[in-house]
């Protein structure tokens, strides 16, 4: 029932919110969204396991579907989007679907969620397969577009993940995985935007960005296939190259354009003295490893 959803309960601490001065709310906003972090804590074994399922769909070409509806759905879609300039990958690689479609990310799309056929369409839609990892996210963990895009994930063969923030919820019954993120009562009651979305905000980003490091789209702690698509990254990719090899910034300049403004080869080229060709094919023997290439 909803009225048991740790989501939609009332919090004893905010009964009288509309009384509180600015200050007030304000401390009681920030003890309640200190919370989430801890939660999290306790669920990193399950996010661990998604990771792995993850990384292990990406090797075999597979994607990372993220489904959601309202909150959860925007969430999705905006990690995803994330991805492709900060890991260069194709917009493919990381999908985010949000019931009721592009729409729904800026305003309501009445009935969409409620529909768990919808759900199985948008799968169907995008051609999912059995390399595919699909993560239906839900804060009520509940809702049965969710729960029908799981249902036939699991019928296609792919991984799944279920995302909510109440515990022992629906969704969790469909996935092969759980993460349950159950971080209290709303200051402001079924406002599952606030601490369910920070929460989920926070998991989404540990999925995403583990799971290039997995990839090789990461070294050290440096960004080497972020995509210079501005003024501001051009420079931030030179960086990096001048980090990664402590080279200065007319040799890192140098290589940056020489590769094609591609911060990965350049930093190969830089740290193994070869020429762009040899770089490359050094990278593909690695998996995209730049460590690897140094063996």
């Amino acid at each position: 029932m909803l009225e048991n959803l740790s989501t939609e309960k009332r919090n004893e601490k905010t009964t009288s919110l509309d009384m509180l001065s600015v200050k007030e709310a304000l401390q009681i906003m920030n003890e309640e969204d200190a919370k989430v972090p801890m939660v999290i804590a306790a669920n990193l074994a399950s996010i661990e396991s998604v990771i792995k399922g993850v990384i292990e769909s990406f090797q075999k070409g597979g994607r990372l579907i993220y489904i959601g509806a309202g909150t959860s759905g925007r969430l999705g879609v905006l990690d995803a989007a994330e991805c492709v300039p900060t890991f260069g990958v194709p917009a493919t690689m990381v999908v985010g679907l949000i019931a009721g479609g592009e729409k729904a990310f800026l305003q309501a799309v009445e009935g969409a969620e409620d529909s768990s056929i919808l759900g199985k369409e948008d799968l169907q839609r995008i051609s999912l397969t059995a390399n595919d990892y699909v993560l239906g996210i839900a804060a009520s963990g509940r809702t049965p577009y969710v729960i029908g895009a799981l249902d036939y994930a699991k019928k296609v063969g792919a991984k799944t993940g279920a995302l909510s923030c109440n515990t022992n919820a629906a969704i969790s019954e469909h996935a092969d995985t759980a993460i349950e993120v159950d971080c209290g009562p709303e200051i402001l009651t079924g406002s599952t935007r606030l601490k369910a979305g920070t929460a989920q905000k926070l998991v989404l980003n540990m999925i995403s960005t583990v799971s290039m490091i997995g990839i090789g789209k990461v070294y050290k702690n440096l960004m080497v296939d972020v995509m210079p698509t501005n003024e501001k990254l051009v420079e931030r990719s030179k960086r990096i190259i001048m980090e990664a090899t402590e080279c200065d910034y007319e040799t890192a300049e140098k290589h940056f354009e020489l590769a094609g403004q591609h911060v990965k080869p350049a930093i190969v080229m830089v740290l193994t003295n070869t020429d762009l060709a040899t770089a490359t094919e050094k990278l593909a023997a690695a998996d995209g490893f730049i460590r690897r290439t140094l063996d």
